[in-house]
C-alpha cells in the first residue's frame, strides 16, 4: 500500500526532460523575429488599460503621484519579466509558464499552471471583446446596446444583459486569422500597436505642451473649497477635503502604493511572448530581449499618459471612464478625441489578438505532453499552426463572450496570472541552483542514466534502501552546514526545501498584514511575535539560500542579483493574490476541481513522460534478459543495436 501510494506521489512531480540538441526543430513555423515579438509584448500590454486607468488611479488613490505608481508597478512587473526572460533563453519552447513549471517542479504543478493560463486567457479574450464591441457601439451612438436590449434581453443571474453578437463576431474572426498563420497575425498586430504608440506619443506630447505644473502643487484650500462646493455645504462648516491634502502625493504615500498594486495589472500581457518559443528565429536572444523591451516601452508609455494627463487637468477633474477626451476638452482641444478614440480602438484590437494568440499554443504544449485531449496537439500541415486548438479555444471564448457578464469573473483573471507569475520565480530559484545537466537531456544519455538507476534500485535490498536513505538526509545536513563548490544533488534539495518554506512564510505575512492590519496598527503582542518569527524564518532561508553554489552553466541571459530578485517577485505576485475577494477563490476553486478530474482521469496516465518511463522500463528489463541468456559477444552486438533503438525518440520535433 505504501508503495503505491508513493509511487502515486511521485508520478505526480515527475519532470520534464528536454532534448537540448532538438531546441531548433518545431512542428510550428519559425517566421518571427524580434521586432514581431515586441510589438506582440506591447501590444497585449499596452491595451486599452492606458486610455482609463491613468484616470481612475489619478482620480481615486495617487493624485500627480501616478507618475510613481506606475514606477514601482513597473519594477515589480520587471522581475517577474526577467525570470520569464532566463527560461526563455533556458528552454525556448512552446508552452511559457507551463512548460518552465514542468522542467522544474514537476506534473502536476504544470498542469495547474497551464490549466490557470487557459482560464485567464479564456477570460481574457471574451472581456477585451465585450470592451471592444461597447467601445464601438459608444462611438456610433449606442444603437447595438439597444437594439440588443429590445429583441434578445436576458434577465438571468450571471448572465450579460443581452448576448454580445459583435464580440463573438471579433472573437471568430480573430481565431481565423491566426488560423492562416501567425506571421499573418503579426503583421496585423504590428500595423495596430504601431498606430496606438503613435496616438500616445500625441497624447503625451500634447499634455507636455498644454500642461501646466500648477496642477501638481495643488494647495489643500482650494480642494477644501471644491469640496465645499460638490458637497454644496456653507463655508463656515468645518470640512475636510475629499481629495486629499494636495501636493504631488495628496493621498501619502499609502495611496501611492494602492495606486502601484493596481496599476501592476497594467503590465500584464507580456508573458504572451514566452509561448512563441517554437516560431521564433534565435528564440534564445529573442525572447529575453522581446520581453524587457516591450515592459520599457510600455513603463514609457503610462508613465508618459498619466504624467500628461495630471498636467493638463486637476487630478480631481478627472473623468474616471473617458479622462482622455475630458482632459482635451479641458485644454480646448476638443477634436483630439477622436484622434483618442482611434487609438483606443487599435489599442483593445492588439490586446484582444494578445489574449487569443497565446491561449492555442498553452493547449497545444499541453496536449503534445498528453496532459490535455491529444487530438488538440494536430499541427494543420499548410499554415503550421495548432488549428484545433485555436478554433477550440476561440469558440469557448465567444460563448462566454456571448452568454456572460464578465466583470466577475474578470478577477480570476489575476490569480491565475500570479500564480504562474510566482511559479516562474520559484522555477529560477529552483534551476540555478540544480547540478549542471540536470534537466536537460543530450545525445539520449538521459534515458540510459533513468534506466540503470531504475535497475539498481530494483536490486536493492529493504535494508540497503532504509541505508541509503540515512545517508541521502546527512548528506543533506552536510550541505546545510558546509556547502559544497558546485551543485549536488544534496545542495538542489536544501534549495527546494527551503524555497518551500520561504513559500509558506510569505503566504502566512501576507495574510496576517491584510487581515489583521488593524492588529499591526494597535501593536498587539501576538501578531508581533508572530511576524517577527515570520521575519526571522524567511530571513534564515534567504541566508541558507544565498550559501548555496549556483550552476555554472551560462545562457544568453540570466537574472540578476540572485536569489533577491525572484524571491522579491514571489513576494510581491502572493500579497497581490491574498487581496482577491473570497467570491474570486470560490470560483477558481470550482475551475480547479474541473481541471483536476480531467488531469486524474484523462491527462496522468496518458502523459509522454509516463509513456517514456514504461517504455524505458520495457526496454532495459529486454535489455537485462538479453543480457543473461546470451553471451558477452551475443550482448555487446545484437543487443546494443536494439538498446540504441530503444532510445531514438519517434519524433524528434516532439522533445519529449
Amino acid at each position: 500500500m505504501l508503495e503505491q501510494v508513493l509511487s502515486f506521489s511521485r508520478s505526480l512531480v515527475r519532470r520534464k526532460v528536454v532534448d537540448m540538441n532538438s531546441l531548433e526543430d518545431s512542428k510550428l513555423c519559425r517566421c518571427l523575429g524580434t521586432v514581431d515579438l515586441i510589438a506582440l509584448g506591447v501590444g497585449s500590454t499596452l491595451g486599452a488599460g492606458v486610455y482609463v486607468l491613468a484616470g481612475e488611479v489619478a482620480k481615486g488613490d495617487s493624485g500627480p503621484s501616478i507618475v510613481i505608481s506606475f514606477l514601482i508597478a513597473a519594477l515589480a512587473s520587471v522581475m517577474a519579466g526577467l525570470c520569464y526572460a532566463e527560461f526563455g533563453a533556458r528552454v525556448p519552447k512552446t508552452g511559457s509558464a507551463y512548460l518552465y513549471s514542468y522542467v522544474t517542479v514537476g506534473e502536476i504543478w504544470a498542469f495547474i499552471t497551464g490549466w490557470n493560463l487557459i482560464l485567464s486567457y479564456v477570460i481574457g479574450t471574451s472581456s477585451v471583446a465585450r470592451a471592444w464591441s461597447g467601445t464601438f457601439d459608444e462611438m456610433i451612438g449606442g444603437h447595438i446596446e439597444v437594439f440588443c436590449k429590445t429583441y434578445f434581453s436576458m434577465n438571468s443571474p450571471g448572465l450579460a444583459q443581452y448576448p454580445d453578437f459583435f464580440a463573438v463576431c471579433l472573437i471568430l474572426l480573430l481565431s481565423g486569422l491566426l488560423s492562416f498563420g501567425v506571421k499573418e497575425s503579426a503583421w496585423v498586430n504590428k500595423v495596430f500597436t504601431s498606430v496606438n504608440v503613435l496616438v500616445l506619443l500625441f497624447v503625451i506630447i500634447s499634455g507636455f505642451v498644454k500642461g501646466d505644473t500648477a496642477n501638481w502643487k495643488i494647495t489643500e484650500e482650494s480642494l477644501i473649497n471644491v469640496t465645499i462646493v460638490a458637497r454644496n455645504l456653507s463655508a463656515a462648516a468645518n470640512v475636510s477635503s475629499d481629495y486629499g491634502v494636495g501636493g504631488f502625493m495628496p493621498f501619502g504615500f499609502s495611496g501611492t502604493l494602492a495606486g502601484a498594486a493596481t496599476c501592476f495589472y497594467a503590465f500584464v500581457g507580456f508573458d504572451c511572448i514566452a509561448t512563441t518559443g517554437e516560431e521564433v528565429r534565435n528564440p534564445q536572444k529573442a525572447i529575453p530581449i522581446g520581453i524587457v523591451v516591450s515592459l520599457t516601452v510600455c513603463f514609457l508609455a503610462y508613465f508618459g499618459v498619466s504624467a500628461a494627463l495630471t498636467l493638463m487637468m486637476p487630478y480631481y477633474l478627472l473623468d474616471e471612464k473617458s479622462p482622455l477626451p475630458m482632459a482635451f476638452e479641458y485644454v480646448g482641444w476638443s477634436p483630439a478625441k477622436y484622434v483618442v478614440a482611434a487609438g483606443s480602438l487599435c489599442a483593445l484590437s492588439t490586446s484582444l489578438l494578445g489574449s487569443i494568440f497565446p491561449m492555442p499554443r498553452v493547449i497545444y504544449a499541453m496536449a503534445q505532453d498528453g496532459v490535455l485531449f491529444k487530438v488538440l496537439a494536430r499541427i494543420n500541415p499548410k499554415t503550421k499552426t495548432p488549428l484545433i486548438a485555436t478554433m477550440t479555444s476561440g469558440v469557448v471564448a465567444a460563448i462566454m463572450a456571448f452568454l456572460f457578464d464578465l466583470k466577475a469573473l474578470v478577477d480570476m483573471m489575476s490569480i491565475g496570472t500570479l500564480l504562474a507569475y510566482s511559479l516562474v520565480a520559484v522555477c529560477v530559484l529552483i534551476l540555478r541552483y540544480q547540478p549542471d545537466g540536470a534537466l536537460v537531456q543530450r545525445a539520449g544519455t538521459g534515458e540510459r542514466d533513468y534506466l540503470s538507476s531504475e535497475a539498481g534500485e530494483s536490486d536493492l535490498t529493504e535494508s540497503e534502501s532504509h541505508l541509503n536513505m540515512l545517508n541521502g538526509g546527512s548528506s543533506t545536513l552536510q550541505a546545510v552546514l558546509h556547502p559544497p563548490a558546485s551543485p549536488s544533488e544534496h545542495s538542489s534539495s536544501v534549495v527546494n526545501m527551503t524555497v518551500c518554506v520561504l513559500v509558506l512564510v510569505v503566504c502566512v505575512v501576507s495574510y496576517l498584514t491584510t487581515y489583521h492590519i488593524y492588529s499591526i496598527l494597535s501593536m498587539e503582542v501576538w501578531i508581533l511575535a508572530l511576524l517577527t518569527v515570520c521575519l526571522l524564518i524567511f530571513s534564515g532561508c534567504v541566508f541558507m539560500v544565498c550559501r548555496q553554489p549556483q550552476t555554472s552553466t551560462k545562457v544568453s541571459f540570466m537574472v540578476p542579483l540572485l536569489p533577491f530578485l525572484p524571491i522579491l517577485s514571489i513576494f510581491v505576485n502572493i500579497y497581490l493574490m491574498v487581496q482577491l475577494s473570497g467570491d474570486t477563490w470560490i470560483r477558481f476553486s470550482v475551475w480547479m476541481a474541473v481541471g483536476f478530474v480531467i488531469y486524474f482521469g484523462y491527462g496522468m496516465w496518458h502523459s509522454e513522460e509516463r509513456q517514456r518511463k514504461l517504455q524505458g522500463l520495457v526496454n532495459g528489463s529486454s535489455t537485462r534478459e538479453h543480457s543473461k541468456t546470451g553471451g558477452e559477444k551475443r550482448a555487446g552486438a545484437g543487443a546494443a543495436g536494439k538498446d540504441q533503438e530503444g532510445f531514438i525518440r519517434p519524433e524528434k520535433t516532439s522533445q519529449f
